[in-house]
């Protein structure tokens, strides 16, 4: 694979950050007079869709009129399946227009297999997820390592299938028994495991439907994940039954890692207005990334997150330590669009192999440097964020 030449970056290769430095505006940014934020022109930004491709089972579906009635000039490329279409993740040209294709290009499937595992880490279960794939292009993303070279958002049109799964899911567990880190009380279940669901919103309906589903069910609660603020979830009234855990990290590595993701700074203050607006607000100190000044900056967001929570979200708050796990095949993608990210991800004397559930050989760091580096992050969280209560640290 070609090389980018050192010090390119994304914008050197024609690929607008979704948040320039000079763009200032509100944690939560306003909904446009008289409509939606996924209207707006900052929306479209993020995600700006002139290339459907879509299995015909999606095209007929009503999720999938819903989303083509909102894209009427964009063409439409029927694909029998949506998981390996040659023109996108076969093309190894893509890699050059990374973000650009993220920013382009739509993919509407229907999810075949509807399963709920086991997880017992960031959730009790995870749930067969409305989309695979992002807008956003964080360098260390897991999702596309299977993907090929390209890895737009993948929407699920059989919402419908995928509610009624999980509403039979979690009558079947019953009330649960007994308090564990993920919930004293409701079962969890992550819905957003291969995407990101407040940027799925600004494209369709799964987000609102299954927190409306979640609504409903007293016993469980669902989760997901976010690094890109969008006020048009504050509508959708979770009454409790949902959990949003902002990820965040130092403002370094993020300028660098968190391709076309809100700023670090939005995320946190955002904290409160989705807290009044009836979510759970958790974080996620995710990915840790292992480099030289890392404990000072980690410092710095913490008491940046200890001045500017109110008390209110402090209460309730908890997190997740999710120490970087890379992978061989993205490394090699990203040395195509972004080699300046491997700089502080590729780091082969600090790092071992895994092989994970699917069978991926993975890098993460040894097992003492990790575990040096826990240490060091819990005495940081216990001095400068006190009221962080740790749920689990991978």
């Amino acid at each position: 694979m070609k090389r980018t030449p050192p010090g390119s970056s994304p914008e050197d290769l024609g690929q607008q950050a979704l948040f320039d430095p000079e763009d200032a505006a509100p944690a939560t940014p306003p909904a446009p007079p008289g409509g939606a934020f996924r209207d707006s022109s900052r929306a479209r930004r993020m995600l700006d869709v002139r290339q459907v491709y879509a299995e015909p089972a999606a095209l007929a579906s009503p999720r999938g009129r819903q989303i083509l009635a909102r894209l009427p000039d964009v063409p439409v490329t029927e694909v029998a399946g949506h998981w390996r279409i040659p023109s996108l993740h076969g093309n190894d040209g893509n890699v050059s227009r990374w973000a650009r294709v993220k920013t382009e290009t739509l993919v509407l499937g229907v999810k075949q297999t509807l399963t709920t595992r086991p997880n017992g880490r960031s959730a009790d279960w995870i749930a067969p997820g409305p989309s695979n794939g992002c807008a956003m292009a964080c360098a260390y993303c897991y999702v596309p390592r299977r993907k090929g070279y390209a890895n737009p958002i993948t929407l699920f049109t059989n919402i419908e299938a995928i509610v009624a799964h999980v509403r039979r899911h979690v009558h079947g567990q019953g009330p649960k028994r007994e308090p564990n880190q993920c919930d004293p009380q409701a079962w969890v279940y992550d819905i957003g495991e291969n995407g990101d669901c407040s940027v799925d919103a600004l494209v369709c309906d799964n987000t609102a439907d299954l927190v409306a589903a979640f609504r409903r069910l007293p016993t469980a609660k669902a989760s997901f994940a976010t690094k890109f603020v969008n006020p048009d979830l504050l509508a959708l009234d979770p009454q409790g039954r949902t959990r949003v855990r902002f990820s965040v990290m130092p403002e370094p590595d993020s300028r660098l890692l968190d391709i076309r993701t809100s700023p670090v700074t939005d995320r946190i203050a955002a904290a409160a207005d989705f807290l009044d607006a009836g979510y759970e607000v958790h974080f996620n100190l995710s990915p840790v990334v292992l480099r030289p000044g890392w404990q000072r900056d980690w410092a710095d967001l913490l008491v940046h997150m200890d001045d500017v929570l109110p008390g209110r979200v402090k209460e309730q708050a908890a997190a997740e330590i999710i120490m970087l796990t890379h992978n061989q095949q993205l490394h090699e993608v990203n040395l195509g669009w972004h080699p300046r990210a491997e700089d502080l991800l590729w780091q082969p004397a600090a790092q071992e192999t895994k092989r994970s559930e699917n069978g991926a050989l993975n890098v993460r760091y040894a097992r003492q440097v990790k575990h040096d580096a826990l240490v060091r992050l819990r005495g940081l969280i216990a001095a400068h964020a006190p009221w962080l209560r740790i749920r689990y640290a991978f």
